[in-house]
């Protein structure tokens, strides 16, 4: 068996609620480093952009889920979901990090989505992703149809980009970390492009 076929006879006995475990267990360990004053100096504003990192980390993650089956032939699609839905906990603990601990006004939430470039895109893309968790069960599949389904999780590639230029803004100066998860995104996405039959046999 070649290592690609390895790779994905091990997936398939990897339960998908693994993904979700993990995920808790890491934001219940940032939230009580926080909390013990471990994280930094700053433990709010340390947690809101760790939760944010790491649903962005998890967005990518979606993305890449595609092209490694598409072009390397490694399968993850059965982890697909379990990493979209909990890319959404991790935006919606950012967001409440933000509204409850930093901000501490729901009309401060407001004056900064409108004020701020970087929060507005932010709370668009969060906007975005609540019907993709919504819907991201077998019973809305059903209900939907499946191409009605699969048009609204489109929404992923906005939400992707939105996201990659909220860490643009967020950050002080051009930075190349936040610039290399633009970059990394809009490749995936790229990948994606259905390129003319007569360009490529011209």
């Amino acid at each position: 068996m070649d290592i690609v076929g390895s790779i994905n006879t091990t997936l398939r006995n990897v339960p998908s609620w693994t993904i979700y475990l993990a995920g808790g267990l890491w934001a219940a360990w940032l939230f009580w480093q926080a909390l013990t004053g471990a994280i930094g100096v700053e433990p709010v504003n340390i947690l809101e952009r760790a939760y944010g990192l790491v649903a962005l980390k998890l967005i990518v993650a979606g993305l890449c889920v595609t092209p490694l089956r598409k072009y390397v032939g490694i399968n993850l699609i059965k982890f697909r979901r379990a990493i979209g839905v909990t890319a959404f906990f991790y935006v919606l603990a950012h967001f409440l990090v933000f509204a409850v601990l930093d901000v501490q006004s729901l009309g401060r939430v407001w004056t900064e989505v409108v004020k701020r470039p970087y929060v507005t895109v932010g709370f668009a893309s969060f906007l975005m992703l609540m019907p993709l968790a919504l819907t991201s069960n077998n019973w809305s599949v059903r209900r939907l149809g499946a191409a009605a389904w699969r048009k609204l999780h489109w929404l992923t590639y906005p939400v992707a980009v939105l996201g990659g230029l909220h860490y643009v803004w967020l950050v002080k100066g051009w930075q190349v970390t936040p610039l290399t998860y633009l970059a990394i995104i809009l490749v995936l996405l790229a990948t994606r492009l259905r390129v003319p039959r007569r360009l490529v046999t011209a």
